[in-house]
């Protein structure tokens, strides 16, 4: 053998090597679906009744046929900016009593978790900070399969029934005759379709309101929306919504910071999220989950499978079950942000589906979806996508095929591979599907028990705080004052007035058109405090502070402060005109982190002048340092200086008297105050 024979041959072997990850034997395995699912039965489809229609819930039955569908390659589109991370996830307590799903059993075992956040409306290209519902999805890398659970931060959606998803897109999409307004939805076929959609009257209140403009996704809660069910290992269900709770509280930004945020910095939440897991400050959610009976499907205001409609947490507690880390940025975002691939079918033994019409028809939309997206049926074999647990089923070929199957064998039943994979039964990890009665004339019609549209819309703006309330009102007119048709302004405020009266009225004033008369609004009187972010967790952790300075500060009270901000577990950092380290009084020299040209007052939650007469001197003569220091007041953010520094506050147009609201004088070096200012997110006094 010559050389070139030898180097070949290693070639090769190594090629081989390479390739033994992808090749797969599927003798002796159990038949599962492409995300590692044991599935039990390979011949018959899932049928409402032995000779009724097939049911599109059947996700075994699409992920085959779609399979085959596009197994040839042929000769040679919502959710689309986000941003994702990885983590694990860890049960508190054994929910055996509810559910079978493994990953929910063992509070020793954490899973693997990838969850992506998301604004909703806008293209690839566009800002963080607009005002928009966001996705929360999360994939669950359980040993039994991939589990998605693909939600949102907003606990009710637009439509009740998936036909209309694609029209509700459309017309919240830039429109059709000059693709404008990007990832926005204050223009006119939006607000048309909320007009003469009033299913929509309860997501409507709440995407006006300060929950569609989070400020941050480590603040934001997340939900579940639909209605799923829990079955344990006797077959019990119970219906069941998902709930994640941020340890940090449910905070956001005021509307003016928002806007101002988009030009500033338009990647902000993403990177917000980046560095808080680069340094340390790991991302905490709860997961919670409300259960219903199904004796008790009956005995509520509201259909339970209707996605308008929450389950008040005062009717109906979340209980706590366990907590979700992120601890780890992906290493490229496009092989794992961008490809990865969430379907609310990917579930696992012991969850399972409800008739809730919105979800019947996500479960066949998210795949047929990938498959344009990710260029074919094989997008289960992309990394971020793959299963921990190993897959095996007699599927072959299609674009981007990965898995390397050996054998002549590509069917189910078959003697020539002894009919393997063979079907799992449920002992041994099969999935079955939760077996209910179901029966019927084949309609296109809707329940009557989803015909209430305005009283959960009225249980929202019950609930809110007063302040609350303000921001739902300038939002509204806001995005109808950008509206050119004054028919469609007119209609939305009637769609308004069947919910409030008093707001209907302050809209209509806000935007030249006549309130209505004659309108009787709902009726509703009850209130759910869980609803308002008033009520959420305030503390200071990972907050982000500014401290203005210049030549001549008072290096000690500057130290003092910085060490005291880390303490409780604040990040700060030194602003100045140039970032040439500045000198204290003292003569010690300190590092510039940001100037006043490539910072801003909306990338902090508060602003501190230090003290020394030069620098406050110096400060005072710089138009951007007192406009800084005027738009975190404004913002009604914490706003901190030294007994010199209420100069720059003065001259910024910020009242330093003892009851201003957030305005803290520290003397002495004693910073709790000021923490605990910040710990607050806003003082709405200001506003009041």
């Amino acid at each position: 053998m010559n050389n070139n024979d030898s180097s070949k041959n290693g070639a090769e072997n190594k090629k081989n090597k390479q390739l033994d990850a992808f090749r797969v034997n599927n003798k002796g395995k159990k038949l599962t679906t492409n995300q590692g699912l044991k599935v039990s039965e390979d011949e018959h489809s899932l049928k409402a009744g032995v000779r009724g229609p097939t049911l599109m819930e059947d996700f075994h039955f699409r992920e085959k046929m779609t399979h085959f569908d596009h197994e040839r390659i042929p000769e040679r589109i919502v959710h689309a900016r986000g941003y994702a991370a990885h983590g694990e996830f860890e049960v508190y307590e054994s929910m055996k009593e509810y559910t079978k799903a493994g990953f929910l059993q063992d509070p020793s075992v954490k899973t693997p978790v990838f969850v992506r956040f998301s604004t909703v409306a806008g293209s690839r290209g566009s800002g963080d900070t607009v005002r928009d519902v966001r996705g929360f999805a999360t994939k669950f890398y359980t040993e039994e399969g991939n589990y998605d659970l693909v939600g949102n931060n907003i606990p009710v959606f637009f439509i009740q029934d998936a036909l209309k998803f694609p029209d509700l897109v459309h017309s919240f999409k830039p429109e059709q005759h000059n693709e404008i307004p990007q990832a926005s939805t204050a223009h006119d076929t939006f607000w048309d379709f909320i007009a003469n959609n009033t299913e929509s009257a309860h997501m409507m209140m709440w995407a006006m309101s300060d929950r569609a403009i989070p400020r941050s996704y480590r603040m934001m809660e997340g939900f579940g929306v639909h209605t799923f069910r829990f079955v344990n290992d006797k077959g019990e269900g119970r219906f069941i919504k998902f709930h994640w709770k941020p340890k940090l509280g449910v905070h956001s930004l005021v509307w003016d910071e928002a806007q101002r945020l988009a030009g500033k910095n338009p990647d902000f939440h993403r990177q917000d999220l980046y560095e808080a897991i680069e340094n340390g400050d790991y991302p905490e959610w709860e997961l919670g989950v409300q259960m219903i009976e199904e004796k008790d499907e009956f005995n509520f205001n509201f259909d339970v499978l209707d996605p308008t409609k929450v389950w008040p947490e005062e009717q109906v507690p979340v209980k706590i079950i366990g907590k979700m880390t992120l601890n780890k940025n992906p290493d490229n975002y496009f092989a794992e942000t961008e490809q990865v691939a969430f379907h609310p079918g990917h579930v696992v033994p012991g969850i399972d589906f409800t008739n809730d019409p919105l979800l019947q028809g996500r479960l066949f939309s998210y795949t047929d979806t990938q498959l344009s997206r990710l260029g074919g049926p094989n997008f289960h074999e992309i990394p971020i996508n793959r299963p921990v647990c190993p897959f095996h089923n007699n599927q072959r070929d299609g674009m981007h095929r990965m898995t390397i199957n050996q054998g002549p064998v590509a069917y189910h039943k078959n003697s020539l591979d002894n009919n393997d994979p063979a079907p799992a039964t449920e002992g041994e990890g099969g999935y079955v599907h939760y077996q209910e009665k179901v029966e019927g004339r084949k309609v296109r019609q809707r329940s009557e028990s989803f015909k209430d549209h305005y009283s959960q819309a009225k249980l929202f703006w019950n609930s809110m705080s007063d302040v609350e309330k303000q921001h739902i009102i300038k939002a509204f007119r806001f995005e109808l004052g950008k509206v050119k048709s004054k028919n469609v302004q007119q209609q939305v405020v009637e769609v308004i007035c069947h919910v409030d009266t008093t707001l209907a009225e302050q809209v209509a004033a806000g935007i030249g058109v006549t309130a209505p008369e004659g309108i009787e609004p709902s009726d509703e009187t009850m209130s759910s405090p869980a609803l308002s972010q008033e009520n959420t967790v305030k503390a200071p952790a990972t907050r982000k502070v500014a401290i203005l300075a210049e030549d001549g500060f008072n290096g000690e009270e500057v130290k003092g402060l910085q060490n005291a901000l880390k303490n409780a577990g604040i990040a700060s950092e030194i602003i100045s005109e140039t970032l040439t380290p500045i000198s204290s009084s003292q003569g010690e020299e300190l590092q510039v982190n940001q100037t006043l040209l490539t910072s801003d007052s909306v990338l902090y939650d508060a602003v501190y002048v230090a003290g020394g007469g030069d620098s406050v001197s110096t400060l005072k003569g710089i138009k951007e340092a007192t406009t800084f220091v005027n738009e975190a007041y404004s913002h009604y953010k914490a706003v901190g200086a030294s007994l010199d520094g209420t100069e720059l506050l003065a001259a910024a147009g910020v009242e330093t008297s003892s009851s201003a609201d957030g305005v803290v004088i520290l003397q002495g070096g004693n910073s709790d105050e000021f923490i605990q200012a910040i710990a607050q997110h806003r003082h709405w006094a200001r506003q009041v």
